[in-house]
């Protein structure tokens, strides 16, 4: 699905924000990409879609390069940016205006998503609040049906019940032939949802791992007192410390900003 081998990108004359960058992915995946501001998160995810060049050798999505920007490529991807402008039309016009260019596009699906989110096809885009705009583009990305699926900060202007209900429908409407990327800084929002974790900081890649494999390898709990030697990364928390443990008995859950904060801190997770 996707493929990147040894990917050097810069803008303009800046220093390369990537350097010989690679990584494969593979459908039936929901990926939670993390990374502090500037680590090179919203770009990734544009070379991925083709809306910025890199050399041809060192993307493929696909099969494809996406910056080819071919109508067969394009009709199997779905990017919903952080920030987007939309007409000012109902949602139905929308949708019997873009529908068409996805072949697998589901209706039905669509119309379900909108009752949980509780919009409907006569609600003017231009009317609506950030947070319900963004509903309707969730919505509509999923509908689609396209193999790959990239989110940019989708839960950002969504209150909490709608943030749950965004997990429920990505978790409902997925089938194993498709891919899920999902970049954010609402590490709570995507924890339980996602099955893959992929941090990106200072234009590397500093993990990527399946969450099982974290769960079995490594233990979140907190303490009273820390042991010498036996933590690996630990933070103050109320009434002791958060801490990063191997792994000895049942896992535990994961803390993602606990996990995220070692990773990027230089922690050798191996």
């Amino acid at each position: 699905m996707i493929e990147i081998t040894n990917l050097n990108f810069k803008y303009g004359k800046q220093a390369n924000l990537f350097d010989g960058l690679s990584l494969s992915e593979k459908a039936g995946n929901i990926v939670g990409l993390l990374g502090k501001n500037g680590a090179g998160k919203s770009t990734l995810l544009k070379l991925m879609t083709g809306m910025l060049t890199a050399p041809k050798a060192s993307i493929e999505i696909m099969g494809e390069t996406p910056f080819d920007r071919l109508p067969r490529f394009l009709k199997e991807v779905y990017f919903v940016p952080e920030e987007y402008e939309l007409p000012a039309s109902k949602i139905g016009e929308f949708v019997k205006a873009h529908a068409h260019f996805y072949p697998r596009f589901d209706s039905e699906k669509l119309y379900q998503i909108l009752i949980d989110f509780e919009l409907n096809t006569k609600n003017s885009l231009s009317k609506l609040s950030y947070g319900q705009r963004k509903k309707f583009m969730i919505a509509f990305a999923l509908s689609t049906n396209c193999k790959l699926l990239i989110f940019d900060e989708p839960t950002n202007g969504l209150d909490i019940p709608s943030k749950a209900i965004f997990r429920k429908v990505v978790a409902a409407s997925l089938g194993e032939d498709q891919l899920v990327v999902i970049s954010t800084h609402q590490v709570k929002d995507v924890e339980n949802l996602i099955d893959t974790l992929l941090i990106l900081d200072c234009g590397q890649i500093k993990m990527h791992r399946t969450i099982w494999d974290i769960a079995e390898k490594y233990a979140f709990i907190t303490v009273s007192q820390l042991s010498e030697g036996e933590t690996l990364y630990s933070e103050v928390a109320p009434g002791g410390y958060k801490v990063i443990k191997e792994a000895q008995a049942a896992s535990t859950t994961i803390d993602m900003e606990l996990l995220f904060n070692a990773v990027v801190n230089g922690v050798n997770l191996k």
